[in-house]
């Protein structure tokens, strides 16, 4: 009898596919060291006290622990037995994600550490583990949200409130093996997209003794090979080829016509004509530009009706019960309407982009940056009334870690090749001092701007999305608008024709001045709509609940009208996709299921807008 199929068991990794593979996803053995003292109480050695449910993290109900009390330390266990058929080659270990400071060991040696909740990261086991024998990994993850890091949305009070919820510890996304060769390695490729000039530009990155190899790759589409290039490999450098695409196999990507070309990758010796390495990717050909006030997509005004996504859900916290949800929260978003995703205050699994490139859905791509409760506490949060300290982000000029920059850029190398992002925001509602305060908000969203620009020349870069915009030469502008009144809403952004576009002028959100880039607004909306719950704790939104449903259908095509009538407005963020445990102003509600009349809300959103009427 065969083994059960572990959870979330697809190849976590669509854009550099090995043959080889083994998912550790399922059973573990699992403890809390809520002291932190874990080493010193033998858990390093021992048989740990649960069982988790990887990759669902404890929190969770998905996980078989459902403990969302605060978790300062969890630590896994498992035996694994390392494939006989992998001998000879390098045995790697992944985490697509692990929150928040993860420190493993193979067989008690240790083989790996990394910082950061939201992004993957690899241990290489080979000095440690020998092929057809059991390896005992233990996993040790520490997560203290009260001190300061990223952490998006994840509460650092005790429970949720507001706009705050229920936090992730440890293990969230898939830990797997894969073996790859011993003396040298492809690592994923840099596709960049050249629509001018009809090809392909490839960057390598080869890992290992380069001297006798040569690196070829082949793009192919569904009539057969398109074309193919070889280059030889050298040190210290990657190898770049470029690949043509003839004018009779061209497709540009569109959210019309997601076309994907697939990608054959493989590491050559010269003199044998070996393959070593191989892997498979794919990409797509299409072009993003700025023209005035638009944003074109291979070369057309494409007004971005986008939806604020936060990624979570009621069972998994930020993971997804199966595959098959992700396509869902995508195919239920445009169904309503919209043709893309802000994609709010957590890195998406690289599952959730493979989708939007296949889907042809829009998404701009953010960093999880709210968290610095632990670098200002006085300054840098707000007494409430009841006496309880609450914070909105990054409020309050507070120190940013160095961290943020190197979890950005490891962002950044992972999800470059996706052409469902069509821009980048490292920061999210930052504020800034106007006082004699010396702070590191200026230039750590100056860093952030600059690493994205060195490491992405082919899509714009928004330096903070809302508050206090930093950069003078930020490619976009933006703003946050939560006016519940069409009427006033339309008139204030009317103010964008007259080179006044809308901004908070208070001392937290002073901004540098608007230079005339593009403009919209990325959060508006946020209409509570739920007459079961009571207001408070219960159900949260932006503004007065509307009185009945159609007084939310006229507020919704209202806010929708004014900015789609703007003719110099490039696209909107509406908040949001899905209620968020107590935030009950989702345009479906939080197990997903419909809450609205979704002809109605499309058909809001269908006109032509005025921006792409006048292309």
């Amino acid at each position: 009898m065969s083994a059960p199929r572990p959870p979330r068991a697809e190849y976590p990794r669509p854009q550099f596919v090995r043959r080889d593979w083994l998912c550790l996803n399922g059973p573990w053995q699992f403890e809390i060291d809520q002291g932190d003292s874990g080493l010193d109480r033998g858990l390093l050695t021992r048989r740990l006290k649960q069982r988790i449910t990887v990759p669902f993290c404890p929190e969770s109900k998905l996980s078989g622990i459902g403990n969302a009390d605060y978790l300062n330390a969890v630590w896994y266990r498992r035996d694994v037995t390392v494939p006989k058929a992998w001998a000879g080659q390098r045995i790697l270990l992944h985490f697509q994600a692990s929150d928040y400071d993860t420190f493993v060991w193979a067989n008690g040696i240790a083989v790996g550490r990394h910082r950061g909740g939201m992004t993957s990261f690899t241990c290489d086991l080979t000095d440690a583990v020998r092929p057809g024998h059991k390896v005992t990994l233990v996993v040790r993850a520490r997560d203290n949200t009260r001190e300061s890091m990223a952490s998006g949305k994840q509460a650092w009070t005790h429970g949720n409130s507001g706009c705050h919820y229920t936090r992730t510890t440890g293990i969230w996304q898939t830990v797997w093996l894969e073996p790859v060769p011993m003396r040298a390695h492809l690592q994923r490729p840099k596709i960049i997209p050249d629509v001018a000039n009809a090809r392909f530009c490839i960057e390598q990155p080869v890992t290992g003794a380069q001297a006798g190899l040569s690196y070829r790759a082949r793009l192919r589409d569904r009539r057969g090979v398109v074309s193919e290039a070889e280059c030889r490999c050298g040190v210290g450098f990657y190898p770049r080829l470029d690949l043509p695409v003839p004018a009779e196999r061209t497709r540009w990507w569109s959210p019309e016509d997601p076309h994907l070309y697939s990608l054959e990758l493989e590491l050559v010796e010269v003199k044998t004509g070996k393959v070593i390495d191989t892997a498979k990717s794919y990409a797509g050909l299409r072009s993003i530009c700025i023209d005035d006030m638009a944003v074109k997509l291979n070369g057309r005004p494409v007004f971005q009706r986008l939806v604020l996504d936060q990624g979570y859900y009621p069972d998994g916290i930020l993971t997804a019960r199966t595959d098959a949800a992700l396509v869902r929260d995508i195919t239920l978003s445009l169904a309503a309407g919209f043709n893309g995703a802000r994609l709010h205050q957590k890195v998406f699994e690289e599952r959730f982009l493979y989708h939007a490139d296949r889907l042809g859905y829009l998404v701009w791509g953010e960093f999880s940056d709210w968290g610095l409760n632990g670098a200002e506490p006085v300054r840098g949060w707000q007494q409430q009334a009841d006496g309880r300290i609450a914070r909105g982000g990054n409020h309050g000029g507070a120190d940013f870690p160095a961290s943020f920059a190197t979890q950005w850029l490891e962002v950044l190398q992972r999800d470059f090749n996706h052409p469902s992002i069509v821009g980048w925001c490292p920061l999210n509602e930052t504020r800034r001092r106007q006082d004699e305060r010396i702070t590191t908000h200026d230039d750590v969203m100056r860093a952030l701007f600059l690493a994205t620009k060195l490491h992405d020349a082919t899509r714009p870069v928004l330096d903070v999305s809302g508050y206090a915009h930093g950069v003078a030469e930020a490619d976009i502008y933006d703003g946050h608008d939560y006016d519940q009144d069409p009427r006033t809403f339309r008139t204030r952004h009317d103010g964008l024709l007259r080179d006044q576009p809308f901004e908070k002028d208070d001392l937290w959100h002073q901004s540098i001045p608007w230079r005339g880039q593009p403009y919209f607004v990325s959060e508006f909306g946020g209409i509570l709509w739920n007459p079961k719950a009571k207001l408070g704790d219960d159900a949260w939104g932006y503004g007065d609940r509307p009185k009945t449903l159609e007084e939310f259908y006229t507020r919704f095509e209202g806010l929708c009208a004014a900015l789609l009538g703007n003719p110099r407005m490039f696209g909107y963020c509406y908040t949001q996709l899905t209620d968020v445990f107590q935030e009950q102003n989702g345009i479906f509600h939080f197990n997903r299921q419909q809450k609205y009349n979704l002809a109605r809300i499309r058909t809001a959103q269908q006109r032509v807008a005025a921006i792409e009427a006048g292309s």
